[in-house]
């Protein structure tokens, strides 16, 4: 599907190609500046590094001519000299600092500008876009992959070329073999890379999901298998792991055992040319010291390359994100100044994009007209709450239109069609934040004063009876308040934008009943006239207020459209049999008397079929059935 991230495709597999490697490296573009100071300071800290092996070799082939103050090293007495030399390393030390202050300060930058634009392309993202994605493997993204990448082109890139001069300075001339092999290593640790921060994506997704529903877990004693549930993810990141160490211990361990065994080769050769007098020890010595030196830049240089290839498997993940275009852009279309106007579905069909398969509408076709108040009504998963999600454009139809005031609202601006619609849903979501921030929420500009009148006008009167009133902190979710008192801050903060059309979605089910009257009340005398209203709702109170009534079948189309008095009054009307249905509590209404509406198995064939699967899960149970209740 187009919007999984995760399905195979672009940046997984395959051979990793220098666009890729470029466009990674490109990412610290903006900070090139310091980059290239920080380069500077590498080649000053590098060279003087690299100068130490001539200077011993000097020393000890000057050290056999004579006493030390007859000897001259470079028209400088040994005293002199090294007093220089120190005073050179002290240069090279004062370079190396400035390089790793730089380049920290650099990777932290380049963290926090990635991290902001991917939240920012993540927050621009449709609909199908979370419905194909959980919160965990995105916060992954924006957290473990950022760092990754992050360091891959600062520390690591430094760190790299570095190894780089080094090895140039010191000649070595037996990198092939060490290339070839970082070569094959390095890919395979871009793939182990991915699938590491893939699966710590997975392992976020379980912890959010779940800790985010602790008390349901608890309620049902289901901790064991949650802990189970993350345990075993763990265990596939650990499994990661271990290959990762065992190819990282390969490699390292193969190079570093051909390395010494070159250094070995060359003391025996270097012995015998020192014994003949073809070399002389000081030149032994520099030389050996030049080779220590390239031989561990190279394998520095294979780090490197290894440690790219990381950045490179987090960095396809992130490219992923930064690459996908939403379906419904935010910002494209006409500007929405006023949504008044009559709401029309043409001929609508749709299915959400993650059950192409399974139709919600097919056909759907009504109107509502401008300033009324109309309720939705319909069996279970007979798509009210969708009428919602396409009329704010979280989806878009499959087929037919959606208009308002004779306009498709496929052509307008979401983010101003949105501004014109209030939204109350049935599980009222807050954020971390003061009574007074959550109701702000959809106009940030509001007065206090307005403020306080939107709280009044949803029956917020809970609120002066905490000690901080509009500042008291509603926790995480609005955990610290109660379903019915986060429902009317959710209802103050959709009066507060004063909208064209208001969307309730069973916005006073978790009211009692004096709060749901005067609730009512207050919606109806403040919207009356105004704002066009769409109810979703299965209580009683809340249909009967409503101008009309619009009855949506199991099949997606509209069953039936009347007030409550006529459809009410014909015992033979759909919604007089949803009506009843309901109030029976689903005991003694036959599907083919409920013209429209999904089948429902009869009380006694569920219960023969209850029967049924409690006999067949007694056959499948194992005979050591003690243990297994142990283990329970």
């Amino acid at each position: 599907m187009s919007a999984r991230l995760s399905k195979e495709g672009k940046g997984q597999g395959g051979k990793a190609g220098f666009s890729e490697v470029w466009r990674l490296i490109t990412i610290a573009a903006p900070e090139t500046k310091w980059l290239g100071a920080a380069f500077v300071l590498l080649l000053i800290s590098s060279c003087v590094t690299m100068s130490i092996p001539f200077s011993v070799g000097r020393i000890l082939d000057l050290s056999t001519k004579g006493p030390a103050e007859e000897v001259l090293l470079f028209g400088f007495t040994l005293t002199q000299f090294f007093g220089g030399l120190a005073a050179l390393l002290t240069v090279g030390a004062t370079a190396n600092f400035g390089r790793i202050i730089l380049l920290r300060i650099v990777g932290e930058r380049v963290v926090a500008r990635l991290r902001t634009q991917l939240y920012r392309r993540t927050y621009v993202q449709d609909a199908e876009f979370f419905d194909a994605n959980r919160v965990g493997d995105l916060i992954s993204r924006l957290n473990s992959d950022t760092v990754i990448v992050g360091k891959s082109i600062t520390q690591n890139l430094s760190d790299g070329l570095r190894s780089l001069v080094s090895a140039d300075i010191g000649h070595f001339r037996h990198g092939p073999p060490i290339a070839l092999g970082a070569f094959f290593y390095g890919r395979t640790i871009r793939n182990l890379s991915r699938q590491i921060q893939k699966n710590v994506g997975t392992l976020m997704k379980v912890a959010e999901e779940r800790l985010g529903n602790i008390k349901t877990s608890q309620a049902f004693v289901g901790e064991i298998q949650e802990i189970g549930r993350y345990s075993k993810q763990v265990k596939r990141i650990f499994a990661l792991g271990r290959k990762d160490a065992i190819i990282s211990g390969t490699f390292f361990a193969s190079t570093s055992w051909a390395g010494n065994m070159t250094i070995l080769a060359m003391l025996i050769v270097g012995g015998n040319l020192v014994r003949d007098g073809v070399m002389t020890l000081g030149d032994l010595t520099s030389f050996m010291m030049y080779t220590v030196f390239a031989g561990s830049s190279l394998f520095g240089v294979s780090g490197f390359y290894s440690e790219l290839m990381k950045g490179v498997g987090a960095a396809s993940r992130l490219f992923e994100l930064q690459d996908r275009k939403p379906t419904i852009p935010q910002t494209v279309g006409l500007r929405v100044i006023s949504a008044h106007g009559p709401i029309r579905f043409s001929k609508v069909t749709f299915a959400y994009p993650t059950r192409p398969a399974v139709n919600i509408f097919n056909g759907l076709d009504f109107e509502i007209p401008s300033g009324s108040n109309v309720c939705i009504v319909g069996p279970s998963g007979g798509g009210k709450s969708t009428v919602a999600s396409l009329l704010l454009r979280f989806y878009n139809p499959t087929e037919g239109t959606i208009t308002i005031n004779g306009v498709d609202v496929s052509k307008m601006n979401v983010k101003s069609l949105r501004r014109r619609i209030g939204m109350v849903a049935q599980e009222p979501v807050l954020f971390s934040g003061t009574i007074a921030e959550n109701i702000a929420y959809g106009k940030p500009s509001a007065s206090r004063a307005d403020i306080i009148a939107a709280a009044v006008k949803a029956n917020c009167g809970f609120i002066s009876d905490f000690p901080d009133g509009l500042e008291t902190q509603v926790g995480a979710r609005g955990a610290q308040l109660s379903g019915g008192q986060k429902q009317r801050i959710a209802i103050a903060r959709a009066l507060l934008k004063d909208p064209d059309i208001l969307l309730l979605d069973e916005a006073t089910s978790a009211l009692d009943a004096e709060s749901e009257t005067l609730v009512n009340a207050a919606l109806a005398e403040l919207l009356k006239g105004r704002s066009t209203t769409i109810s979703i709702a299965h209580r009683l109170s809340t249909i009967k207020r409503s101008d009309k009534i619009i009855v949506l079948s199991s099949e997606g189309v509209v069953a039936e459209i009347g007030s409550y008095n006529e459809l009410s009054t014909n015992p033979h009307s759909a919604f007089s049999k949803l009506m009843e249905w309901q109030m029976s509590g689903g005991d003694a209404i036959p599907e083919k008397h409920v013209p429209g509406i999904e089948h429902v198995t009869e009380a006694e064939e569920i219960e023969d079929d209850l029967v049924e699967e409690e006999e067949e899960e007694e056959e499948e149970v194992p005979e050591d059935t003690t243990e297994k209740g142990d283990r329970r």
